[in-house]
């Protein structure tokens, strides 16, 4: 897999930004990205490689939602992605928040994906959103799951004015 560089997905209030797995060497860059960001939440769901202090030592909260690569998260990683989103985004409209797994191409894009899809897009939209800044992004399994998600729309961003951002 070929390294991309970091993809910030907006839409509606939420912002993302979907990033590869960092190594101690690329540890500053990868810290100047995430503040150029401004981002002040980091989710890891790869396994942990580097040690997560400096990162917040920069005021960035590191939250780890660790599942298997090629899948789709289990239920409770589900739960607690959107649990954070919702309490993230509700106290910080438009505030970004960063998520990364190995190469940025499986399990980060399924986390943002689920977000989108809570927001009340249709997967396939959903993947194509993100695959216009993410390309190669996704499994066949993880697609598969997508698929068949049942969405709380636990994410909706505009009142009925389509005036503020608020989350349910």
């Amino acid at each position: 897999m070929s390294w991309q560089p970091p993809a910030e997905i907006t839409y509606d209030c939420l912002r993302f930004l979907i990033t590869h797995n960092p190594t101690e060497a690329q540890m500053e860059r990868f810290i100047e990205d995430l503040k150029a960001h401004g981002v002040q939440t980091l989710v890891r769901v790869c396994d942990v490689t580097y040690d997560k202090a400096p990162v917040e030592d920069q005021g960035i909260q590191v939250t780890d939602l660790i599942f298997e690569d090629g899948s789709g998260p289990p239920e409770q990683v589900a739960d607690e992605w959107l649990n954070l989103l919702q309490a993230k985004f509700k106290e910080d409209p438009g505030c970004c928040v960063a998520v990364h797994c190995e190469a940025g191409l499986g399990r980060a894009p399924v986390l943002v994906a689920l977000a989108l899809i809570e927001c009340g897009m249709l997967h396939k939209d959903a993947v194509h959103f993100i695959r216009l800044q993410r390309r190669g992004a996704f499994s066949a399994r993880q697609l598969q799951y997508l698929e068949n998600y049942k969405p709380k729309l636990c994410l909706r961003c505009k009142d009925a004015a389509n005036q503020s951002c608020y989350l349910q």
